[in-house]
């Protein structure tokens, strides 16, 4: 069984065969998936989907490429959606130094606020940070205190970025990713963190792994990420898969056992073709 710990299920990419794709999640064995809002609409639409659907969770907040919608307002309303119990975590927040759709300040504005909701709430974030990993990891130490949990989503820095991380005791989450052949820096991490610190993710729709690169990615092709890590770690699926669902059980206060069916097939074992 398996967490998809971060996908967008509530984007419109989705809006057409959505049972289609968790009755998919679920026949590969995908335990939970937690999808995540980017913006005030989104976060809403993220929460219904997770009161409609026992597999799926939501966290609720702002990315930084939609800070120039944050308001006092918007956090206030954030707060109130937090409130649901199916709300596991606070972002996607964080920096994007790369595209710079919002201006930096506004976004470590927008970041900031949302770090002390988090505390506030007792809810993990998922961070994302782009470009921006130095002054990402400044500002989680500087508003947590050492207090923050959470993870830094579709892990793209380096060893001694994870180790600042595991030295925060954060959580890095590994996206599809590490099945691109030019993904050398990102396999160099995997074997560099600790197993009781990896989740996996698929970013649906985006960064669909290989066999799929290219096309919209989905929670069912979380496996092909899960064959890599066990393939990087020389470890089996099975390994990578209980251990990582621990992982994200822990982090996002998942409760698991007896309330979700698992995939069909999977007849307690794994039901995918081992690396």
């Amino acid at each position: 069984m398996l967490v998809d710990s971060h996908a967008h299920l509530e984007m419109p990419q989705f809006e057409e065969d959505l049972p289609q794709v968790l009755q998919r999640a679920r026949d590969w064995g995908i335990r939970a998936i937690v999808t995540c809002g980017t913006h005030l609409q989104d976060s809403r639409r993220a929460v219904d989907l997770a009161a409609e659907h026992p597999e799926v969770f939501a966290s609720v907040g702002i990315h930084p490429h939609e800070a120039n919608t944050f308001s006092p307002d918007t956090l206030a309303s954030l707060k109130d959606l937090a409130l649901h119990p199916k709300v596991v975590a606070i972002g996607e927040m964080g920096l994007d130094f790369y595209r710079e759709l919002s201006p930096r300040k506004v976004q470590i504005e927008a970041f900031r606020a949302q770090i002390r909701l988090a505390k506030e709430m007792g809810k993990p974030v998922i961070v994302h940070a782009r470009e921006a990993q130095s002054t990402v990891l400044k500002i989680l130490e500087e508003e947590g205190g050492g207090e923050v949990r959470g993870v830094l989503h579709c892990f793209s820095g380096n060893t001694a970025m994870a180790t600042k991380c595991l030295d925060m005791g954060l959580f890095i989450s590994i996206p599809g990713v590490i099945t691109f052949k030019n993904s050398a820096q990102l396999r160099n991490v995997v074997l560099h963190v600790p197993l009781d610190r990896l989740l996996l993710e698929t970013d649906s729709p985006f960064l669909a792994p290989i066999p799929f690169r290219g096309k919209r990615n989905e929670p069912a092709f979380l496996r092909y990420t899960a064959q890599k890590v066990a393939k990087v770690l020389k470890v089996t699926v099975e390994e990578v898969a209980e251990r990582t669902t621990r992982n994200a059980m822990s982090l996002f206060g998942l409760a698991l056992d007896g309330e979700l069916e698992p995939g069909r097939g999977s007849q307690g074992g794994c039901p995918w073709p081992r690396p």
